[in-house]
C-alpha cells in the first residue's frame, strides 16, 4: 500500500459536493502524542498517521459560516456558529490521510443532532463563544450534552503575520483532505476540498482546557505548534468505504471570557 504524500494543495477532487461551508478565523493548537496511545481511538481499518514517528492531537477552533447542503447557500442562523474540536490524524487502507474527530463542540443543537445522526460525528451541544480581530483571539466553550458536563476550554491568543513558507509539519497538521468516521457499522472516508491554507504565526497567551482529556487523549505542557488562518471555503464530497488491508503506521512522510459571537 502506498500512502499519499503530504500536500499543501487538495489531494483529490470531491465531485458534486455533499456539504459546503466556510471556516473563518481558524486557530490550530497541536501536541505530540505516542501513536500507541491513540491507536485504540481509531475506527477499524484506520491507524494513526505520524510525522517523524510521532502522532499528534489537535485542538482546532473556528467560526463556521454558510453551512449548507450541496453547493447551495448556507442555512440562515443554523449554518453559522463557532466550533471547537479535538482531532487525531489518521490513514486508511487505501493510503488516504485524514482526521478522526474525538469531539466537536458547537452551540447549535440542530446542527449537533444532524451531524450525529447522518455522519456519526461526536458533536456535542455546548455554550461556545469566539471573537477574533485585530490580532486578538478569544474562545470560551462549556459542554452541555451529550458528554461530560465539565468539559471546558478558555483560551486567548495573539495572531501574527503570514508565514511566507510554512514548514512540512505545518502542512501535515493542517492540510488534511478528508475525515474518517464510522457510519452504520462501516468505516468511511469523507473527502474534503479547499484552497491552500493561508497560515499565520500565532501565540497562545492563556489556555485552560480539559477537552483533550475528555476526548481520551493525555497531553503534557503547552501546545508545540500554534497556527492561525483567516479561513477558507470548504466542500465535502460523498463518503466512500475506507477499504483495503489494514495499513501499517506510516514512517517519515515526504462563558464569559468572550463577547457573544455575532454570527
Amino acid at each position: 500500500m502506498i500512502i499519499e504524500p503530504v500536500t499543501a494543495d487538495p489531494a483529490r477532487p470531491v465531485g458534486k459536493p455533499l456539504l459546503s461551508q466556510y471556516w473563518r478565523d481558524v486557530l490550530f493548537l497541536h501536541w505530540p502524542v505516542s501513536p500507541g496511545a491513540v491507536t485504540p481511538l481509531m475506527p477499524p481499518g484506520v491507524v494513526p498517521d505520524v510525522w517523524n514517528a510521532t502522532s499528534w492531537v489537535g485542538l482546532v477552533a473556528f467560526s463556521m459560516e454558510g453551512l449548507g447542503p450541496g453547493s447551495c447557500a448556507g442555512i440562515p442562523y443554523l449554518g453559522s456558529f463557532p466550533e471547537v474540536n479535538v482531532r487525531l490524524y489518521s490513514v486508511d487502507g487505501q493510503g488516504r490521510r485524514g482526521v478522526v474527530f474525538r469531539s466537536l463542540d458547537c452551540p447549535r443543537l440542530a446542527a449537533v443532532l444532524t451531524a450525529r445522526a447522518v455522519f456519526a460525528l461526536p458533536y456535542r451541544w455546548s455554550e461556545t463563544r469566539l471573537t477574533a480581530g485585530q490580532g486578538s483571539y478569544c474562545l470560551a466553550t462549556r459542554a452541555r450534552r451529550p458528554g461530560p458536563a465539565d468539559a471546558t476550554c478558555v483560551l486567548t491568543a495573539h495572531t501574527g503575520p503570514p508565514l511566507e513558507r510554512p514548514g512540512p509539519l505545518a502542512h501535515f497538521l493542517t492540510a488534511r483532505w478528508g475525515l474518517h468516521t464510522r457510519i452504520r457499522g462501516h468505516t468511511v472516508f469523507l473527502p474534503a476540498y479547499h484552497p491552500r491554507w493561508p497560515l499565520h504565526e500565532a501565540q497562545v497567551t492563556d489556555l485552560s482546557q480539559n477537552l483533550t482529556a475528555a476526548a481520551g487523549v493525555d497531553i503534557e505542557g503547552p501546545p508545540v505548534s500554534v497556527l492561525y488562518s483567516p479561513g477558507v471555503p470548504v466542500r465535502f464530497g460523498a463518503w466512500a468505504p475506507a477499504t483495503g488491508p489494514r495499513p501499517r503506521p506510516p514512517g517519515l512522510p515526504s462563558m464569559d471570557a468572550c463577547a457573544p459571537n455575532k454570527t
